[in-house]
């Protein structure tokens, strides 16, 4: 019975999502697809994807997923940042095609905390000031959603956000693919 209960909370939360994305005015903001390990190599180089680690197939195919859900369900995506990692990047392209901006304030800094403040304040400076009938993605990493949210976000899970006319944010839900 819980169980059955959990599950259709769940349902809910992500259908009131959803319909907040239908609606316009909110903010997507979501982790990059599955990408296998944790971290980056000792040898990460931000211009060099062999250096880093990237999506695997299924990766490829739940960030193809990610755009045609957002196409079926006419979400009006208007802007698309993404983190300038090699797999947020190419989730970007592959879910929203070539609306993918690189946005260096969402880069990880799993290996650098000293940039946390600096580019989460961005990040929730460029949420706040979403003023638009249209639909703004923001494509990132697990430590930064988690700093930003305080919600740890499964890969390719997708968390919306309502921007308040007198600062801050609501979460409306949470979509798992």
């Amino acid at each position: 019975m819980l169980i059955a209960l959990g599950a259709t909370q769940i349902a809910a939360a992500s259908e009131a999502a959803w319909q907040q994305l239908q609606a316009g005015g909110s903010v997507a903001i979501l982790r990059h697809a599955r990408a296998p390990g944790t971290g980056d190599p000792q040898n990460f180089r931000l211009g060099d994807c062999a250096t880093q680690r990237n999506l695997s197939d299924a990766g490829r195919a739940q960030a193809q997923d990610i755009g045609w859900r957002f196409r079926e369900r006419k979400v009006s995506v208007e802007r698309v940042l993404s983190s300038r990692w090699c797999r947020s990047l190419e989730t970007a392209r592959l879910a929203f095609g070539d609306m993918a901006e690189p946005f260096p304030p969402l880069d990880s800094f799993f290996s650098d905390r000293g940039q946390q403040d600096r580019q989460t304040q961005a990040v929730r400076r460029t949420i706040e000031e979403w003023r638009s009938p249209g639909v703004l993605v923001l494509v990132t990493h697990q430590v930064n959603i988690t700093v930003l949210t305080g919600t740890f976000p499964a890969e390719g899970e997708i968390l919306v956000l309502k921007p308040k006319t007198s600062g801050g944010f609501d979460l409306v839900g949470r979509i798992k693919l």
